[in-house]
Protein backbone atom coordinates (compact mmCIF):
# COMPACT_ATOMS: atom_id res chain seq x y z
CA UNK A 1 0.00 0.00 0.00
CA UNK A 2 2.87 2.35 0.81
CA UNK A 3 4.43 1.63 -2.57
CA UNK A 4 1.18 2.50 -4.33
CA UNK A 5 0.84 5.69 -2.32
CA UNK A 6 4.41 6.67 -3.19
CA UNK A 7 3.94 5.88 -6.87
CA UNK A 8 0.70 7.80 -7.34
CA UNK A 9 2.28 11.30 -7.45
CA UNK A 10 4.56 10.09 -10.26
CA UNK A 11 2.00 8.01 -12.15
CA UNK A 12 -0.89 10.47 -12.17
CA UNK A 13 0.83 13.15 -14.29
CA UNK A 14 1.97 10.46 -16.73
CA UNK A 15 -1.53 9.04 -17.01
CA UNK A 16 -2.89 12.55 -17.43
CA UNK A 17 -0.55 13.30 -20.32
CA UNK A 18 -1.35 9.93 -21.94
CA UNK A 19 -5.08 10.64 -21.75
CA UNK A 20 -4.52 14.14 -23.14
CA UNK A 21 -2.48 12.71 -26.03
CA UNK A 22 -5.28 10.27 -26.87
CA UNK A 23 -7.79 13.11 -26.95
CA UNK A 24 -5.53 15.12 -29.26
CA UNK A 25 -5.06 12.14 -31.58
CA UNK A 26 -8.80 11.61 -31.77
CA UNK A 27 -9.38 15.26 -32.55
CA UNK A 28 -6.70 15.18 -35.22
CA UNK A 29 -8.20 12.09 -36.81
CA UNK A 30 -11.66 13.67 -36.73
CA UNK A 31 -10.31 16.79 -38.42
CA UNK A 32 -8.79 14.68 -41.20
CA UNK A 33 -11.72 12.30 -41.64
CA UNK A 34 -15.05 12.99 -43.25
CA UNK A 35 -17.74 12.36 -40.65
CA UNK A 36 -20.32 10.96 -43.06
CA UNK A 37 -18.22 8.52 -45.07
CA UNK A 38 -15.20 7.80 -42.88
CA UNK A 39 -12.98 8.72 -45.84
CA UNK A 40 -10.06 11.09 -45.53
CA UNK A 41 -10.54 14.72 -46.44
CA UNK A 42 -8.67 16.59 -49.15
CA UNK A 43 -6.07 17.95 -46.71
CA UNK A 44 -5.06 14.40 -45.83
CA UNK A 45 -5.40 13.07 -49.38
CA UNK A 46 -3.03 15.55 -51.00
CA UNK A 47 0.27 14.62 -49.27
CA UNK A 48 -0.55 10.92 -49.37
CA UNK A 49 -1.39 11.09 -53.08
CA UNK A 50 1.86 12.94 -53.83
CA UNK A 51 3.79 10.05 -52.28
CA UNK A 52 1.68 7.38 -53.96
CA UNK A 53 2.21 8.91 -57.41
CA UNK A 54 5.78 7.61 -57.34
CA UNK A 55 4.40 4.17 -58.19
CA UNK A 56 4.50 3.57 -61.98
CA UNK A 57 0.97 2.12 -62.03
CA UNK A 58 -0.70 4.99 -60.14
CA UNK A 59 -3.97 6.35 -61.49
CA UNK A 60 -6.06 9.28 -60.24
CA UNK A 61 -9.85 9.24 -60.31
CA UNK A 62 -12.49 11.90 -59.84
CA UNK A 63 -16.17 11.06 -59.62
CA UNK A 64 -19.46 12.58 -58.64
CA UNK A 65 -23.03 11.35 -58.50
CA UNK A 66 -25.56 12.00 -61.23
CA UNK A 67 -28.80 13.62 -60.11
CA UNK A 68 -27.80 13.87 -56.47
CA UNK A 69 -29.61 17.19 -55.98
CA UNK A 70 -32.81 15.50 -57.13
CA UNK A 71 -32.32 12.78 -54.51
CA UNK A 72 -32.09 15.43 -51.78
CA UNK A 73 -35.02 17.43 -53.15
CA UNK A 74 -37.28 14.40 -53.62
CA UNK A 75 -36.40 12.15 -50.69
CA UNK A 76 -34.77 14.50 -48.18
CA UNK A 77 -31.28 15.07 -46.88
CA UNK A 78 -31.31 11.99 -44.68
CA UNK A 79 -31.71 9.82 -47.78
CA UNK A 80 -28.98 11.85 -49.47
CA UNK A 81 -26.65 11.28 -46.53
CA UNK A 82 -27.25 7.53 -46.69
CA UNK A 83 -26.38 7.55 -50.38
CA UNK A 84 -23.15 9.49 -49.77
CA UNK A 85 -22.16 7.19 -46.90
CA UNK A 86 -22.81 4.05 -48.96
CA UNK A 87 -20.91 5.37 -51.97
CA UNK A 88 -17.98 6.25 -49.71
CA UNK A 89 -17.85 2.73 -48.26
CA UNK A 90 -18.11 1.11 -51.68
CA UNK A 91 -15.46 3.34 -53.19
CA UNK A 92 -13.09 2.71 -50.27
CA UNK A 93 -13.49 -1.07 -50.60
CA UNK A 94 -12.87 -0.97 -54.36
CA UNK A 95 -9.76 1.18 -53.90
CA UNK A 96 -8.35 -1.04 -51.15
CA UNK A 97 -8.56 -4.05 -53.47
CA UNK A 98 -6.35 -2.13 -55.90
CA UNK A 99 -3.78 -0.88 -53.43
CA UNK A 100 -5.27 2.59 -53.19
CA UNK A 101 -7.35 4.97 -51.11
CA UNK A 102 -10.14 7.50 -51.53
CA UNK A 103 -11.25 10.86 -50.19
CA UNK A 104 -14.41 12.90 -50.15
CA UNK A 105 -13.87 16.37 -51.56
CA UNK A 106 -17.26 17.61 -50.45
CA UNK A 107 -20.87 17.34 -51.53
CA UNK A 108 -21.18 14.31 -53.80
CA UNK A 109 -17.66 14.59 -55.25
CA UNK A 110 -14.93 12.06 -54.48
CA UNK A 111 -11.36 11.41 -55.55
CA UNK A 112 -9.17 8.34 -55.36
CA UNK A 113 -5.73 7.05 -56.18
CA UNK A 114 -5.26 3.39 -57.12
CA UNK A 115 -2.78 1.13 -58.86
CA UNK A 116 -3.84 -0.08 -62.30
CA UNK A 117 -1.32 -1.80 -64.54
CA UNK A 118 -1.11 -0.01 -67.92
CA UNK A 119 -1.86 -3.28 -69.71
CA UNK A 120 -4.95 -3.93 -67.58
CA UNK A 121 -8.43 -3.54 -69.02
CA UNK A 122 -9.24 -0.09 -67.68
CA UNK A 123 -12.70 -0.14 -69.21
CA UNK A 124 -13.52 -3.31 -67.27
CA UNK A 125 -12.08 -1.82 -64.08
CA UNK A 126 -14.10 1.38 -64.35
CA UNK A 127 -17.28 -0.46 -65.24
CA UNK A 128 -16.72 -2.69 -62.23
CA UNK A 129 -16.46 0.42 -60.05
CA UNK A 130 -19.53 1.97 -61.65
CA UNK A 131 -21.58 -1.19 -61.10
CA UNK A 132 -20.47 -1.47 -57.49
CA UNK A 133 -21.33 2.15 -56.74
CA UNK A 134 -24.76 1.88 -58.36
CA UNK A 135 -25.89 -1.28 -56.54
CA UNK A 136 -29.31 -0.68 -54.90
CA UNK A 137 -29.17 0.61 -51.33
CA UNK A 138 -31.68 1.24 -48.58
CA UNK A 139 -31.99 5.01 -48.20
CA UNK A 140 -34.61 4.83 -45.49
CA UNK A 141 -37.99 5.42 -47.09
CA UNK A 142 -36.84 4.39 -50.55
CA UNK A 143 -34.38 2.07 -52.32
CA UNK A 144 -32.00 3.96 -54.58
CA UNK A 145 -29.34 3.01 -57.12
CA UNK A 146 -26.89 5.94 -57.29
CA UNK A 147 -24.97 6.41 -60.50
CA UNK A 148 -21.63 8.15 -60.88
CA UNK A 149 -19.63 9.80 -63.64
CA UNK A 150 -15.94 8.89 -63.42
CA UNK A 151 -12.82 10.46 -64.89
CA UNK A 152 -9.52 8.55 -64.93
CA UNK A 153 -5.99 9.88 -65.43
CA UNK A 154 -3.27 7.20 -65.47
CA UNK A 155 0.32 8.25 -64.92
CA UNK A 156 1.47 5.96 -67.74
CA UNK A 157 -0.58 8.05 -70.19
CA UNK A 158 0.67 11.35 -68.77
CA UNK A 159 4.42 11.02 -68.19
CA UNK A 160 5.84 13.71 -65.96
CA UNK A 161 2.42 15.04 -64.94
CA UNK A 162 2.01 16.17 -61.35
CA UNK A 163 -0.98 15.68 -59.11
CA UNK A 164 -2.68 18.93 -60.15
CA UNK A 165 -2.38 18.06 -63.86
CA UNK A 166 -3.73 14.55 -63.30
CA UNK A 167 -6.62 15.88 -61.26
CA UNK A 168 -7.43 18.45 -63.92
CA UNK A 169 -7.40 15.76 -66.59
CA UNK A 170 -9.59 13.46 -64.52
CA UNK A 171 -11.95 16.35 -63.76
CA UNK A 172 -12.42 17.20 -67.43
CA UNK A 173 -12.87 13.52 -68.30
CA UNK A 174 -15.49 13.13 -65.55
CA UNK A 175 -17.62 15.96 -66.93
CA UNK A 176 -17.15 14.69 -70.48
CA UNK A 177 -18.49 11.30 -69.33
CA UNK A 178 -21.44 13.06 -67.67
CA UNK A 179 -22.25 14.97 -70.86
CA UNK A 180 -22.06 11.80 -72.94
CA UNK A 181 -24.09 9.74 -70.51
CA UNK A 182 -21.41 7.06 -70.10
CA UNK A 183 -19.96 5.65 -66.86
CA UNK A 184 -16.42 6.86 -67.30
CA UNK A 185 -13.86 8.42 -69.60
CA UNK A 186 -10.06 8.55 -69.64
CA UNK A 187 -8.29 11.88 -69.50
CA UNK A 188 -7.06 13.24 -72.78
CA UNK A 189 -3.37 14.06 -73.25
CA UNK A 190 -2.54 17.53 -71.96
CA UNK A 191 -1.70 18.82 -75.43
CA UNK A 192 -5.26 18.16 -76.66
CA UNK A 193 -7.13 19.56 -73.65
CA UNK A 194 -8.71 22.98 -73.42
CA UNK A 195 -6.69 25.22 -71.15
CA UNK A 196 -8.36 25.56 -67.73
CA UNK A 197 -7.25 26.83 -64.35
CA UNK A 198 -5.23 24.27 -62.42
CA UNK A 199 -7.37 21.98 -60.28
CA UNK A 200 -6.00 21.35 -56.83
CA UNK A 201 -7.54 19.68 -53.83
CA UNK A 202 -7.12 22.84 -51.78
CA UNK A 203 -9.19 24.89 -54.22
CA UNK A 204 -11.72 22.44 -55.69
CA UNK A 205 -13.75 23.35 -58.74
CA UNK A 206 -17.53 23.12 -58.31
CA UNK A 207 -19.23 22.81 -61.68
CA UNK A 208 -22.28 20.73 -61.00
CA UNK A 209 -23.94 19.40 -64.11
CA UNK A 210 -26.19 16.82 -62.38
Amino acid sequence: MNLITQALPVALPTLGWAAHALVLLRRLRTARTDRLTGLMRREEFTPRALRALRHPHAAVLLLDLNGFKQINDTHGHEAGDRVIAAVGRRLAAWCKERGGFAARLGGDEFTALVRLAPEADHDAEMRCLSARLSAPLDAGIVTLAPRASIGLAHTADHPGAGLSDLLRGADEAMYAAKRRGIPWQPARPAATRTRRPSLTLLTPVWRKAS
